[in-house]
């Protein structure tokens, strides 16, 4: 018997949006929460993630999440890393999900699939 479990629904990116909307708005964080001050913090907020993994081996890296103390870490640092890209978002007027969709799709017309092994061979980023 083939038993398929599913985990309930998470919050939509939406409702999290709001929620830092709210967070920001109780605390009267908004003049503070201009386009330059949420980009510079998003960027603080990414080093952190990075520092995590500074100097460590590929094979260490890998295995981080294997580790409780630096999983919770790199989950704190990615929750704080998508908490001020949606704030910044939102300071600037930006659907996040439709712009990476564009992106996307942008990439897929700029990186096409290799149609022969030579092809394949070149690097892209």
């Amino acid at each position: 018997m083939n038993e398929h479990h599913t985990e309930p629904a998470g919050p939509t990116l939406e409702e999290l949006r709001q929620r830092l909307v709210d967070f920001a708005a109780a605390r009267r964080w908004e003049p503070f929460h201009t386009p330059k001050n949420l980009a510079s913090a998003l960027t603080v907020e990414a080093g952190e993630l990075l520092e995590i993994f500074q100097w460590l081996t590929p094979e260490q890296a890998a295995a981080v999440m294997a580790e409780p103390d630096r999983a919770h870490r790199v989950r704190d640092e990615v929750a704080d890393v998508l908490a001020y890209l949606l704030q910044f978002c939102t300071a600037v007027g930006v659907d996040p999900l439709t712009a990476l969709a564009a992106k996307i799709e942008r990439n897929e017309l700029r990186f096409p699939v290799p149609e022969t092994p030579a092809e394949s061979e070149e690097v892209n980023p």
